[in-house]
């Protein structure tokens, strides 16, 4: 008998993830255009069509709702990297799933994108958003040192690998908030950008492919 097949997500975990989607699309929004001090708790539960108890049953502050956007382009990264072909270096590995995560493949990736452009350019503003900013940031990099150690040999100095997530999770920040901070668009993209900082970051640190 074949092994049957995972169930997917219940209609409820799917309701949920959507709600909590558009809790943050909306907080975004209004930060981008407002300023996180200009937005309250109820102004992004009225956006988002929920009361405010559902709200806080998501979220435990106002600043906290924006998080599933910045966590989502994270995962696509940390899934793609750990899906690299067998036959690509360490490096190159890290270079196409920092193209592919900041180069969008379709419409809704691109509207993520714009979203998190406009967050980004309210961070520096605000103490608390720039502290969740800052909690996926090293959450990602927490999380990038499994994702590489598997790419590895056996034999890759840990603390080379360390670093290169360090360096890997230093180059994606600093590319987006370059780019997001940018007056126009006639300079790289975030993607190019982001490739070029991860060269720079990584140089010298050899991490050799399993």
């Amino acid at each position: 008998m074949s092994a049957r097949a995972p169930y997917g997500p219940t209609l409820t975990e799917r309701r949920k993830a959507e709600t909590e989607w558009e809790i943050a699309r909306c907080a975004a929004d209004l930060f981008a255009e407002h300023g996180a001090g200009g937005v309250t708790a109820e102004d992004i539960a009225r956006a988002a069509g929920v009361s405010l108890r559902t709200f806080y049953r998501y979220f435990r502050t106002k600043e906290e709702a924006v998080t599933p956007l910045l966590t989502g382009g994270v995962r696509r990264w940390l899934k793609d990297l750990a899906a690299a072909p067998g036959e690509l270096p360490v490096a190159e590995a890290l270079e196409r799933a920092v193209r592919r995560a900041l180069t969008p493949e379709d419409e809704a990736e691109a509207e993520a994108l714009h979203r998190t452009r406009g967050l980004l350019r309210a961070v520096p503003g605000d103490p608390g958003l720039r502290s969740v900013w800052h909690r996926v940031h090293a959450t990602t990099e927490e999380s990038l040192i499994p994702v590489l150690t598997a790419l590895a040999r056996e034999d890759a100095d840990p603390l080379d690998v360390r670093l290169l997530a360090a360096a890997a999770n230093s180059a994606m920040r600093i590319s987006v908030e370059t780019w997001a901070g940018a007056e126009d668009d006639d300079g790289d993209g975030p993607a190019e950008t982001g490739v070029r900082c991860l060269r720079k970051l990584t140089a010298g640190l050899d991490v050799p492919r399993a």
